[in-house]
């Protein structure tokens, strides 16, 4: 259940760490890039709720792990079938791996077992840990305290979710490399119409990229119109 990078090419290409717009959370975005480079960084926790971008870091540091010729592998709890603790046994203790949606094994006894085994055989050998949830280590439901513990160790990252202007940043920074530009007014007209939570905006973001390199055009409203029937 393990993922290797960069051979899965299901990933989204905006998932990288410099596709990353951090708004307030710069100083997490630079834990995870230290993660990444430096052997002997402490491992990171980064906490937030949905829509603050802990899969895209936990992506994103895995991909950059790939492109310096390190192993990686992304494990997202909350996919895992159950029982989870033999997926996560099977986890190689190699390189960089990155554990997301740890809150989905609260209550889980084997499996949060699994995975403070895991821990030990990472932190014995050389690999380096990631993990994210939706709240800290102490307040995810967790049964395990030794496991609590090894998580609280970890360097405990807050992220925030950006406001309006951070989307937009957002989605200028995707678009450019896309090879598309978004004028005010475009973005106007699509924010006061279309859902703007960050995974709602990213999905329509592909689907004008699509629609525009399909038909040669540049997004403009009346494209937008016609793309969303309106």
């Amino acid at each position: 259940m393990t993922r290797q990078f960069p051979l899965d090419l299901r990933w989204p290409p905006h998932q990288r760490l410099d596709a990353f717009h951090p708004g307030d959370n710069a100083a997490a975005l630079r834990e995870v890039e230290a993660l990444v480079m430096a052997p002997r960084h402490p491992w990171v926790f980064l906490q937030g709720a949905g829509g603050t971008g802990k899969s895209h870091l936990l992506i994103g540091a895995c991909r950059a792990a790939a492109d310096a010729g390190r192993d990686a592998r992304y494990l997202s709890l909350a996919s895992l079938p159950e029982p989870r603790a033999e997926a996560i046994a099977g986890v190689d203790a190699e390189g960089l791996v990155a554990v997301d949606d740890v809150q989905a094994l609260a209550g889980d006894r084997e499996g949060e077992r699994a995975l403070f085994d895991l821990f030990n055989r990472a932190k014995g050998g050389a690999a380096r840990m990631l993990f994210a949830a939706n709240a800290s280590p102490a307040e995810l439901g967790l049964r395990l305290p030794d496991l609590v513990s090894r998580l609280s160790s970890c360097i405990q990252c807050p992220l925030y979710a950006l406001d309006d202007d951070g989307r937009r940043a957002m989605l200028r920074l995707l678009a450019r490399r896309m090879g598309l530009r978004l004028d005010d007014e475009v973005l106007d007209w699509w924010f006061a119409r279309q859902p703007r939570d960050p995974a709602s905006l990213i999905a329509l973001l592909r689907r004008i990229d699509r629609a525009a390199l399909a038909a040669q055009r540049r997004v403009t409203i009346p494209f937008l119109r016609e793309l969303l029937n309106e």
